[in-house]
């Protein structure tokens, strides 16, 4: 049964996952990795999606962005394959896919999940075991926040420019949120979510998107529970 088209609501919040074909590498070197950032700063500014956090892994990547009409992300993701592919294939002289299929979505509601999806993408290199802080990890947005040090690629989302009036302020806030891992209920909860395509947030969130978007964004209420293997994302995606 093919799965329902993802969904995508202009300024609403999506945590997008995309992975390497058959878990293997995306990544080859840094190189590869600046070439991919250089792509998505381009086509995210074609497409209309702010950044707001992102993190890449050897063989997977996370993006928090907020589109600014439906099917830009998708647009923008479809365009940069295509250029990074082709690029990466004429470097390492392979050929055929480098990503899965299908990256995955879901909606996240600004007031209750954004800032636990934030921490959870750029805590990910943390919970794989490469850094021991997020800050050692330069492939992601962590040090636009926690240091000062500018990122042209992000939008700070309204959800952080709250934590404080000035970027000090703000910094203040932002880094204590590092110091803990993030709750498993939570991890749990965004993995399953991006895994399934289902919105994460309030009850009012989730019933304000299924209208606008004319279907169900949560998990059906009756039928067989799902098994914990069925809502984890692979071991491989952290």
């Amino acid at each position: 049964m093919p799965r329902p088209p993802r969904i995508e609501i202009a300024g609403v919040p999506l945590h997008i996952v995309q992975r390497g074909n058959n878990r293997t590498a995306c990544f080859f070197g840094d190189t590869d990795r600046k070439f991919y950032l250089k792509c998505l700063l381009d086509y995210a500014g074609r497409h209309g999606c702010a950044i707001h956090a992102y993190v890449l892994m050897s063989n997977h990547v996370h993006l928090l962005l907020t589109p600014e009409r439906a099917g830009a992300a998708s647009a923008m993701l479809q365009d940069l394959g295509r250029r990074y592919v082709r690029t990466i294939n004429d470097a390492q002289g392979r050929t055929g896919s480098l990503w899965e299929g299908r990256f995955r979505s879901n909606l996240v509601d600004s007031d209750t999940y954004f800032m636990a999806c934030h921490r959870y993408i750029e805590l990910n290199p943390v919970r794989a075991g490469i850094v021991v802080r997020p800050l050692d990890y330069i492939w992601s947005s962590h040090a636009h926040y926690a240091n000062g040090r500018p990122d042209a690629l992000v939008t700070e989302h309204d959800s952080y420019l709250r934590l404080g009036s000035t970027p000090e302020l703000r910094r203040k806030a932002f880094v204590p949120l590092f110091q803990a891992p993030v709750e498993e209920n939570d991890v749990r909860r965004l993995r399953t979510a991006v895994n399934r395509g289902w919105a994460l947030g309030s009850e009012k969130f989730l019933d304000q998107m299924e209208t606008l978007a004319g279907r169900s964004v949560r998990p059906a209420r009756r039928g067989r529970p799902l098994k914990e293997a069925d809502t984890e994302i692979e071991p491989s995606l952290f």
